[in-house]
Formats: C-alpha cells, structure tokens, sequence
C-alpha cells in the first residue's frame, strides 16, 4: 500500500479543508426566467421560512418515529423572495410513516445547535486541528476497517444492511458489505437529486413568481415559477425550523408580490381585475404515489408556506390543501384586495399559458438554488425536493414531471460518471418505496461534492445535517445511543420509510481524515433501535484509525 498511503496523504490535505470550511460546530450554525428554468437573477431580501415536510413517511405504510432518536418530518423551506418574505415553520407529524424531526439550527440560521441531550458542542480549534493536523498514517485498511466494524455490524436489530465506506477525497471503496446491491434509499435519494440538480442548474438560480396582464381585457395572471417555498406569512413569523430566518434563506413574500401589482395597476389607473393563474410549468400527474397530504403537498408550480393548511403549523406532516394553487390564487387575491384592488369573481386556472412577452407587474424571487439544496437536505423536505427535482428535469430538457425529473437525474449522474447499474428512481425525494441505489453509488455521490473537480456540487456537503446538533440528525447521536462520541464529527442525509433506515454522509475519523459512508438497512426492529444501531457504525468510523 506504500503509493496508496503518499496519495492518501497528498488527498488527506484537500478533503480535511473542506471539511474544515464546512463543519458547524462550537455551538454556532454557520451559513454557509430564462430558458425553460429560472434564469439568475440578483440576490433579494426577505425572510424564510421553513415548514415540516415530513420525510419518508409513506403514509398507510410508515411507522412514526420515536421521540428519542426519531428523525422526524423535514422543515420545508420557503424560497426568499426579492421582497419580502415569509414562511412558516414546522415540523409535521408523521401520521403514518417513519418520521424524521429536524432540530433547530440548520443551514442558513445563526443559531445556537445545542443536542437534545445538552452536552455542549465540541470546540471548533480541537475538531478541525485534528482533521487539518492528524498524524502521518495511510489510509483505513480493509481488515482495519471489518475488524472495528464487525461488533456493529453484527447488531441483529440492523435486519438486512448493507455498507460502503471511501475516501471523501476521491471516492476510492476501503471497505463494503453488499456495497452493490441495490437497497431503498428513502430520503438519501434527496443526494443524487440535489448533485443532478446542481450539476444543471446555476447555484445562483432563483425561481420567481411573477404576475403578468394577461390576454383578455382587465385580466392579470398569477404565473407559478416552482417555488413552493413562497409564503403567505408576515416577515415577523418567519421561521425556518423554528428560528428567524436570515437574508440568504428568506422567502419570496406574496404579500410584496401584491404591493407591487397593486402599485402598477394604481399607476395605470386600473382598480378592479380578473386574476387566473399558470401551472403551465410542471406537466403530468401533480399527486404523488404515495401521497397522504401531509408528507407531501400536491406538487404544482404554484403553492403557497408548501401547501400546508396552517402556515405556522409546527408538526411533521402538517395536514396540507387540497388545491396549493387555488388556495395561493385566492391568498393573493385577498392580499390584492388589501391593497385597494378589486378582485372580480374567483380566480381560476389560466385557459393557455401567460404570454411570454406579457407585460410584467410584478415578481418575488426565491433564495438561490444553492440555499435550497441545503435546506432541503437539512431539513428533507420532500416537496422541496421535488420542486428543485422538475427544475433538473426542465435545465435538461425532459418534462417537469415525477418521470421526468427521475429521468434527467439518472441521466446527469451518469454524465458525471457515477455508476447507475442498479439505480432506480421514480422521484426525486425518496417518499416512493419502489426507489433502489446500491450504497457504493451513494458514497460516489459524495465523493464528487467533494471533489476540487466540482465546487458546484459543494452545498450538497454543507446542507448535511450534523450529528447531534442540527436538521433531521438533531436528536440522534445522543448520549443513550452509544454513539455520542461522534457527535459534531458526522455530517449525513437521513432516510428513513416503514422498516427501512438509512444513513450517509461524512465523518472525520481519529486520525483526521474525511470518509464518505452509506449504511442502508431493512429491519423489523423499532426505528429508534434500529437507528441507534446505524449510529453506533458510524461512531466506530469516527473512532479508529483502521490500519
């Protein structure tokens, strides 16, 4: 191994920056229209907010999580807007599937990370001295490796599991256990989505909502732009997993959409209109399979705080609309008539897309891609996901549509050279249990957002939740699950569906090295059990040296 050991130093350098620029820690979250998907555009005010999507839960099918470890409902986001800004926060109660809870703190919000169980987070200087400064050594070993592993990965309560461990610098398999084998991913398909996604679209893409006059007389045109993540809320109630937002992570506000029209329809001497509005952007069938309308809203181009019935809602898997659209139609028509605007009849939807050159009355802009990918792996916010999944399918030119999307995400993957024998996708959340990705492709994935080749891809990395601290990762690692010691050094995208758990990420190991890792296990045992046992796996990475 005497080359491999100078190339693992040589790469030890590159991956311990790296995650020396993104590791959050010392208690503190650190921040981190044109063609046929939003084009740039300047970066706006405004507030977030982020409600509960709650992640992998399949509905008839899922199991609640527990309370103690349970990664329970993922935070929505709401896109930020140029004006204003508001959305709601929450985090959605599982009614019937496995739940994931983001805790406080995630990407985006200056906030205090404190673990459920109150141990105080690891200090910064000790944390990235030993990943900027470990000792000489090689890389792990594959005995190395199966010998620290093996106790942990006996756990009956683990079911079926399967494991890939690399080398973050390069991708390069140390260790595997059915690495190939193809398992359900649940909401670490939210990975491969979020590298096609940044892969296609410019991270500082914003998606906006504007409002058009439209073709008939006295007509104006509400046209959705796919940011589910518009909210309805004033700025004071903003929140994203339940703390203020901040400028990069705001939401576009709908209100500041209808001061500004509201304002040029004063201008032209108009008072009174009709309003329709524009779904002509995503195509196909808007419910997913497992739709329960409380994981997941009905995924339109057009919604407003993701379609939850109560904005504020703090649940899991709050109880969503029936019409995301319609209801954001008629939010928009109140607001309208709060600024001295008539709005004739009901609005509906629109006969024939708006015009593409229509005059402009008005548009709210979302938080740029990057921002999105990050909340939504913070939180696992399944209609986010989704949304950012049909703007993948419309930068490569499928349709904005679940197969779609599931096609221009597998066909970027393989453009950037990952292996996609075995995967199979038919969304870009993971709610779909008919999902497979062997875990070797889940640690390439990782592997290329860390790569100096791809800096795009970089907020893939820091939109993972950190173990103990913050997202969906908040309440596990804790002190009752053997697996505290790697607290503030495990950052990994969580799934989890009924009886299926998985967990991959990152972690800096004893010797300050940076591995990519992907436990996927199917288990009849209770999910708190059977996470804890993931957990404890990935603590022994972060324990040994593995020589």
């Amino acid at each position: 191994m005497g080359a491999g050991v100078g190339a693992g130093h040589r790469r030890r350098g590159t991956a311990a920056g790296l995650f020396g620029a993104v590791l959050l820690v010392a208690g503190t979250v650190l921040s981190s229209g044109g063609g046929a998907y939003a084009s740039p555009s300047p970066s706006s005010g405004g507030q977030t907010t982020g409600q509960g999507e709650g992640e992998d839960r399949d509905g008839k099918h899922g199991e609640k999580g527990d309370k103690g470890n349970g990664d329970k409902g993922s935070n929505g986001d709401k896109g930020p807007g140029n004006n204003g800004n508001n959305g709601s926060n929450g985090k959605g109660k599982g009614r019937t599937g496995a739940t994931e809870t983001p805790h406080p703190g995630g990407t985006g919000t200056a906030a205090a990370a404190s673990p459920s169980a109150g141990r105080p987070a690891p200090a910064a200087g000790a944390v990235l001295a030993s990943a900027e400064t470990g000792p000489a050594a090689g890389l792990p070993t594959t005995q190395g490796l199966q010998q620290a592993l093996a106790a942990a990965l006996g756990d009956k309560n683990l079911g079926t599991v399967s494991l890939a461990v690399a080398d973050a610098a390069d991708g390069r398999l140390l260790y595997g256990s059915g690495e190939n084998t193809p398992a359900t991913p649940a909401s670490t398909t939210k990975l491969a989505t979020s590298i096609a996604a940044l892969s296609l679209i410019p991270g500082d893409t914003r998606l906006t909502t504007r409002v058009v006059k439209s073709a008939d007389p006295g007509g104006i045109t509400l046209v959705g732009g796919g940011d589910p993540t518009l909210t309805a809320l004033p700025a004071d109630q903003v929140q994203i997993a339940g703390l203020p937002a901040d400028a990069d992570t705001a939401p576009a506000s709908l209100d500041a959409l209808a001061r500004q029209t509201a304002a040029a329809l004063k201008a032209a001497g108009t008072t009174a209109v009709k309003l329709d509005y524009d779904l002509s952007m995503y195509s196909g069938n808007p419910q997913h399979k497992y739709h329960d309308a409380a994981n997941i809203a009905l995924v339109t181009p057009l919604m407003v705080d993701e379609g939850k019935a109560d904005p504020k809602s703090r649940e899991d898997a709050p109880a969503r609309v029936a019409d995301p659209a319609g209801s954001a139609a008629e939010a928009f028509a109140n607001l309208l008539k709060a600024q001295g605007i008539t709005v004739e009849g009901k609005a509906k939807a629109a006969a024939a897309p708006a015009a593409a050159g229509a005059p402009v009355l008005g548009r709210v802009d979302s938080p740029t891609v990057d921002r999105l990918v990050e909340r939504m792996l913070t939180t696992s916010d399944n209609t986010l996901a989704e949304a950012i999944a049909r703007q993948a399918a419309l930068a490569a030119h499928q349709p904005a549509s679940f197969e779609g999307a599931a096609t221009a995400v597998t066909q970027e993957l393989g453009r950037l050279g990952v292996p996609t024998a075995g995967v199979v996708l038919n969304d870009g959340s993971g709610l779909h249990q008919g999902n497979a990705i062997p875990p070797t492709v889940l640690v390439q994935l990782l592997a290329l957002a860390a790569s100096d080749q791809h800096p795009a891809l970089r907020p893939v990395l820091t939109g993972l939740p950190i173990a103990g601290f913050t997202g969906t990762l908040g309440k596990r690692f804790g002190s009752g699950s053997g697996a505290a010691e790697a607290a503030g050094l495990v950052r990994a995208k969580t799934g989890s569906l009924s009886g299926v758990n998985t967990l991959a990420g990152t972690v800096v190991d004893a010797e300050g090295r940076l591995l990519a890792f992907a436990v996927m296990t199917r288990t009849g045992a209770p999910v708190d059990t059977a996470r804890a046992a993931m957990d404890r796996i990935v603590a022994r990475l972060a324990a040994c040296g593995c020589h």
